[in-house]
């Protein structure tokens, strides 16, 4: 992956500390690093990686204004005036960050020197979870024994109706005269009670791939993180708490646009009112990409900023259908000869020959294998 591509970029300021002043410019993202350029000069005044960033936050600068720090090393930068608001940059820079300190690819050199430090932050990070876990824990007992206390009032309400309810009826029609209401009630309850089983036969889908992402509805300048879930019947986008926003299955899609390597919109038309439209966003789409474009080949649309990763992703086919094959010709012949020992000589030469015919193997039938494999599941 090319990591001069631009993830993101928005219009703020950057307080120089060599000058005391607020220069205004733009805030970039790229897959492993956070630059700012400004705007009169055209300079490059911050270029770090994500690597070497040991916090971010929201904080105000002179107490008024707010702003966002990202402390590098032992230098804290502060960025304000962001567009189109703060929390959104805050939401997007942080899914990236920590991305990047959870991912053992991409760090290189630097990510192996700091690894003592990041893995000390990590714990730090866990610490703190927990202790937001446990106080998140006290606050849900005593919100439980409100709701006991509440069904316990309700229980009480419900009685209390029953009572007054009999009461009435007795009042209404005395248990004396023939036609009263009880006759017919006790001859009702003298019936046998037909029950009825309620089974669940909907069986859960296998699941392709899941991701974390950034949610963005129709032109909401407000983003939200949440998880991308890409199923062989369509896809679905649920919030942190696996509540479900919206479910696309694969005949509503009407358009998928990757944007960038990390970005994609998916949108359902509608006539006589708006489109269901989402806009996601995440260090892991390159991964679901090459699903996407799998399932919705005739409805994908790769725009500008995007051809590259195309061209990029598209070169080493072969070895993807070399791959895919060998996993096939993996599981098939462990099926046939699970007793076959692994260390003989004449189950080595056979190996040999079958990678031999195994580079010879096609585009087309790689792609028919991969599909057959994951509607399998």
């Amino acid at each position: 992956m090319n990591e001069d591509i631009r993830i993101h970029s928005w219009p703020c300021s950057y307080y120089l500390d060599t000058s005391k002043q607020w220069v205004s410019g733009r805030l970039s993202l790229t897959p492993v690093a956070i630059k700012f350029t400004a705007d009169k000069t055209g300079e490059l005044l911050v270029n770090f990686h994500l690597s070497s960033v040991s916090e971010i936050k929201k904080e105000s600068s002179n107490l008024i204004f707010s702003s966002l720090t990202i402390l590098e090393k032992n230098t804290k930068h502060w960025f304000s005036s962001l567009q189109p608001n703060r929390n959104v940059v805050f939401n997007i820079l942080e899914h990236f960050w920590r991305e990047q300190l959870l991912s053992s690819q991409g760090a290189g050199a630097e990510a192996a020197a700091l690894q003592s430090t990041k893995g000390k932050e990590l714990t730090g990070l866990l610490t703190g979870s927990q202790k937001r876990l446990e106080d998140t824990a006290k606050v849900l007992h005593y919100q439980g024994e409100q709701f006991d206390n509440i069904m316990r009032g309700l229980n009480k309400i419900e009685g209390d109706m029953d009572v007054a309810d009999r009461l009435l009826t007795e009042l209404e029609s005395p248990s004396w005269w023939p036609f009263s209401s009880k006759l017919w009630k006790a001859l009702l309850e003298t019936k046998p009670k037909e029950t009825a089983t309620v089974s669940d036969s909907k069986n859960q889908e296998g699941i392709i791939i899941r991701i974390p992402v950034i949610i963005t509805h129709r032109t909401d300048s407000n983003v939200k993180p949440g998880k991308l879930t890409l199923f062989a019947s369509g896809l679905e986008i649920s919030d942190c708490n696996s509540q479900v926003i919206h479910r696309f299955e694969s005949k509503d899609v009407d358009d998928i646009r990757v944007h960038t390597p990390y970005e994609i919109s998916v949108r359902q038309r509608f006539i006589g009112k708006p489109d269901t439209s989402y806009r996601l966003l995440s260090a892991k789409m390159p991964e679901a990409i090459p699903i996407l474009e799998m399932q919705f080949s005739k409805k994908i649309q790769f725009l500008e900023d995007a051809l590259g990763f195309v061209g990029a992703r598209k070169s080493p086919q072969v070895d993807l259908g070399t791959s895919i094959w060998q996993a096939a010709t993996g599981l098939l012949g462990g099926a046939v000869q699970p007793g076959s020992p692994v260390g003989g000589r004449e189950g080595m030469d056979s190996d040999q020959v079958q990678l031999q015919k195994q580079e010879k193997i096609s585009q087309e039938e790689a792609k028919e294998l991969k599909q057959a494999l994951i509607f399998s599941e």
